[in-house]
């Protein structure tokens, strides 16, 4: 497995808030007056993996062990991605994801289901993102490709199309750090996540018509920076 991905946080999640889930009340509304039954039940639980989204945080809602950890194991990947692009290197990503995982846990009662699971954490992590990069990153930070170095299969290429590529991907993202906070996360998540304009409004809160101008500008600003060169 990759480095970037070795991390857990299995067995660290603190207690959630005292409160009844969402199926909880209506359970027990359906079961008052009833007597109880003398014949032991043989019902067994659901897989944590054959539960749906809404069922799985259910779960996770009622401290059922494992169910938090299979939420960060389906998503841990896009989420340190997200982490990558912003700050540029391993163990700052890795830091900001388990982050990001503590903070869902943690505001997981506050999750409606008006938005999919995996848009609430991207909403989630681009908020800690920017929080850490501020209005800039470091550029002295950029310097580490979670491609470059992890996902890419390079044997095939020699090693001065390893440096160019590797010169050309540091500027692309010394350009990228240099993006206003907006249009830097509205390039992120469509370029390298393939979200689109929709998905982009619902995670950065705004509307369709902002992302679109974000996205434009963008553009226009890393043209300016790399001239021909691509992104």
């Amino acid at each position: 497995m990759a480095p970037s991905l070795t991390w857990t946080m299995a067995g660290t999640w603190p207690t959630l808030p005292a409160g009844p889930t969402r199926s909880t009340e209506a359970g027990r509304a359906s079961d008052a007056g009833r007597r109880p039954s003398t014949v032991a039940s043989t019902t067994t639980e659901p897989a944590l993996a054959d539960l749906s989204e809404a069922a799985l945080i259910e779960a996770c809602l009622a401290g059922r062990s494992g169910a938090f950890d299979l939420v960060v194991e389906r998503h841990r990947r896009s989420v340190y991605q997200l982490c990558c692009r912003f700050v540029g290197n391993h163990e700052d990503a890795s830091d900001l994801s388990q982050d990001i995982f503590l903070r869902a846990y943690k505001g997981l009662r506050s999750f409606r289901g008006q938005s999919s699971l995996a848009t609430w954490l991207y909403r989630i992590g681009v908020n800690v993102c920017l929080n850490k990069v501020g209005a800039k990153a470091p550029l002295e930070k950029v310097t580490e490709s979670m491609e470059d170095r992890q996902y890419t299969d390079t044997r095939s290429e020699s090693a001065p199309e390893r440096l160019l590529k590797e010169e050309r991907c540091a500027r692309v993202r010394a350009a990228i750090a240099e993006l206003p906070r907006k249009q830097r996360a509205t390039l992120i998540l469509r370029m390298y996540h393939d979200m689109s304009h929709q998905e982009i409004a619902e995670v950065l809160g705004s509307s369709v018509g902002a992302v679109k101008a974000n996205f434009f500008h963008a553009l226009g600003n890393l043209k300016k920076q790399l001239g021909s060169e691509e992104f």
